[in-house]
């Protein structure tokens, strides 16, 4: 099952950063470069290096761009819903809390 609250969809009002889009984009971008080294006249490595090197670049970007995306994104019901789990699961005590036999530790 996929957990669509990862995909970068739409987070923060940003539409149309969708992975298909971003693939199609990136291939666009390499045959471009695949097209100015071969109309420059450069030699296989050449061409070859500079796909290579224009592939990490928007692979970086994108990465950066999802990263800052997921860490702007405010924390949903679900999450809150499972911190408030874990507290009450703690084995640690509230402030003015006061144990006795009847307390329970599971």
């Amino acid at each position: 099952m996929v957990n669509h609250r990862f995909l970068p969809e739409q987070v923060d009002g940003l539409s149309g950063m969708s992975l298909p889009r971003f693939i199609i984009g990136m291939i666009f971008a390499l045959v471009i470069v695949v097209a100015w080294s071969y109309l420059e006249g450069a030699s296989l490595g050449t061409t070859l290096f500079r796909v290579i090197t224009c592939a990490i670049v928007i692979q970086l970007g994108y990465f950066l761009l999802v990263f800052v995306m997921v860490a702007r994104n405010t924390p949903t019901s679900a999450d809150k819903i499972r911190d408030a789990e874990r507290k009450l699961s703690s084995t640690e005590a509230a402030d003015g809390e006061k144990f006795s036999a009847r307390r329970s530790l599971h």
